[in-house]
């Protein structure tokens, strides 16, 4: 007797017509270059695509990026969005993912995450916890939630490297956005984006001792390694520097640059 599979989870209508919008809106304000690929047979889910974290315009791109490459992620995003009287009913109408940091009930995303990745979805998260303070603008040191959601589901981990979004919008945003966003209309910067190859994870076994820790390095290092060709004039400090963003060297992690 066949085994009857349950329905696997499906991205709303709203939310693809959100990420066309979003193509729309970053063809506006810069030129997208978008390399690599997410496997054919993943781009359905079961998936979780880690990005590096560097500006709060790295939604919109990556949902334009993923438009580009025919994929529908779920993002885990911060709780605060999701307060929000909008914001926070389209973000849960397009399935997305509260994070509550800080809290008691960040365990909570995890298991929410683990679920949405049982049901066939791909998920969209940021390793490092937040956006960047690393002074190159590299990959910190990731937490180890991406890694453990991984190791506990089996689910492969592709890596995406993005760089440009923060010559459009600023740090600090909202403040000095209009600024931001004049700037780009009369410069138009160039955003990349780069899927790489799967990040192997299959000789990890979960239950051992550092085995989060240790994938946890190599999702940063893949993300790492993808980002060096997309700023090759850029190996040490970025040409645009953004003085309301502060710096903290206390993660800083780059052991997978070439």
């Amino acid at each position: 007797m066949d085994t009857i599979r349950p329905p696997t989870w499906q991205p709303p209508l709203f939310w693809r017509a959100a990420q066309l919008f979003a193509r729309v809106v970053v063809a506006f304000l810069a030129r997208l270059e978008v390399s690599g690929d997410a496997p054919e047979a993943l781009r359905r889910g079961p998936l979780i695509l880690a990005a590096n974290h560097i500006s709060p315009f790295d939604p919109v791109v990556l949902a334009a990026a993923c438009r580009a490459r025919g994929v529908a992620p779920r993002i885990m995003a911060t709780g605060g969005l999701f307060r929000t009287p909008v914001i926070g009913v389209l973000m849960r109408h397009a399935g997305h993912l509260r994070v509550d940091r800080g809290t008691a009930a960040v365990g909570r995303a995890l298991d929410d995450a683990a679920t949405a990745v049982a049901a066939g979805s791909v998920i969209l998260v940021y390793p490092e916890g937040r956006i960047g303070l690393d002074p190159g603008m590299w990959p910190e040191r990731g937490k180890t939630g991406t890694a453990r959601l991984a190791l506990a589901c089996g689910a492969p981990v592709v890596p995406v490297a993005q760089w440009g979004c923060h010559e459009v919008v600023p740090y600090r945003a909202p403040k000095g956005l209009l600024r931001g966003i004049a700037r780009s209309l009369v410069r138009r910067p160039v955003v990349r984006v780069h899927f790489g190859d799967p990040v192997d994870l299959a000789d990890l076994t979960p239950a051992a001792p550092g085995a989060a820790l240790r994938a946890t390095d190599r999702i940063i290092d893949a993300i790492t390694a993808s980002l060096v060709p997309l700023r090759p004039d850029e190996p040490d400090r970025p040409r645009h520097v953004d003085p309301g963003r502060p710096i903290d060297t206390s993660r800083s992690q780059r052991s997978g640059r070439t």
